[in-house]
C-alpha cells in the first residue's frame, strides 16, 4: 500500500503537482525492501499520451521545466545522492517534453533535492532510524502543506497528525487527492495562512456580525429574561 501511495503521490500528474510526495522518509528497517518494490513498480510505468487510459506518465508542461527536472537530477548526483533510476529524458515517440520517472536514494535531509521544489517525477527516498526522526525530517523544510503517514500503529498516526507541520495530513493514503472537498492550504512557507476549499472558503469571504433580536416589547435587563 505505501509503495503505490508513493507511485501515485510521486509520479501522478507527472509530479507536477503541489501536494506531489517528492521526499520519501523511510525506516531504515523495511529501506531495502521497500526501495525494492518502488524500484520495480516504477520501472513498470508506461510513458505516454496523459488523455489515454493506459498511460501511467504524461509529459511537463513545457521545455523549462523539463531543463529544471535535468538541472535538479545533477545537482542531485553532484550532492552524492544514489541516482537508482531515470533521471533521463524519454522519448516514448510522441509530442511532448518526457522525463523518466527518477528514484534518488541514500538522500540526506539538507540536500537541495530535498529542500528545493522540482515539480515533476523525481523522489528522494531518505532513510531514518525511528518515528521520532522521522517527525523531524518532514519538519526540517521550508514547506509545508501535504503530508503522509503509512502506519498500523494507531498511536503514531495520531502523533503524526499533531505534530507534522503541514496544512494537511493523510493516514494510509497518498499526499494528493483530497484537496476538493477539505480546506486546502499550508502553513511556513507555504501559502498565505488562508485555506482554500471545504467550509473554510466560505469563511474566507464572510465578514460575522452579532445580532440581538427583541421582540419581547419590553426592557430586557439581561438576555436570560
Amino acid at each position: 500500500l505505501a509503495v503505490d501511495g508513493v507511485v501515485w503521490g510521486a509520479f501522478g500528474t507527472t509530479g507536477q503537482r503541489c501536494t506531489a510526495a517528492s521526499r520519501v522518509i523511510v525506516h531504515e528497517k523495511v529501506k531495502d525492501e521497500f526501495t525494492q518494490k518502488l524500484l520495480a513498480k516504477t520501472r513498470s510505468l508506461k510513458l505516454g499520451d496523459g488523455l489515454k487510459t493506459d498511460t501511467d506518465i504524461g509529459p511537463v508542461i513545457n521545455r523549462s521545466q523539463l531543463e529544471k527536472i535535468e538541472k535538479y537530477t545533477v545537482i542531485g548526483k553532484n550532492e552524492g545522492a544514489n541516482l537508482l533510476t531515470g533521471g533521463n529524458l524519454a522519448d516514448p515517440g510522441l509530442p511532448g517534453h518526457f522525463f523518466e520517472p527518477t528514484i534518488f536514494t541514500e538522500v540526506d535531509q539538507d540536500m537541495r533535492i530535498a529542500q528545493e521544489e522540482i515539480f515533476g517525477p523525481v523522489v528522494a527516498l531518505i532513510p531514518v532510524s525511528g518515528f521520532g526522526e522521522a517527525i523531524e525530517v518532514t519538519n526540517n523544510t521550508m514547506y509545508g502543506l501535504s503530508s503522509s503517514i503509512y502506519t498500523r500503529d494507531i498511536s503514531n498516526a495520531f502523533k503524526a497528525i499533531e505534530k507534522i507541520e503541514a496544512g494537511i495530513t493523510y493516514i494510509n493514503s497518498s499526499t494528493i487527492g483530497a484537496e476538493v472537498h477539505l480546506p486546502f492550504g499550508g502553513v511556513k512557507g507555504t501559502g498565505n495562512g488562508f485555506r482554500e476549499a471545504g467550509t473554510d472558503a466560505v469563511r474566507e469571504f464572510t465578514e460575522v456580525k452579532a445580532v440581538y433580536f427583541d421582540y419581547s416589547g419590553r426592557l430586557q435587563k439581561a438576555q436570560i429574561e
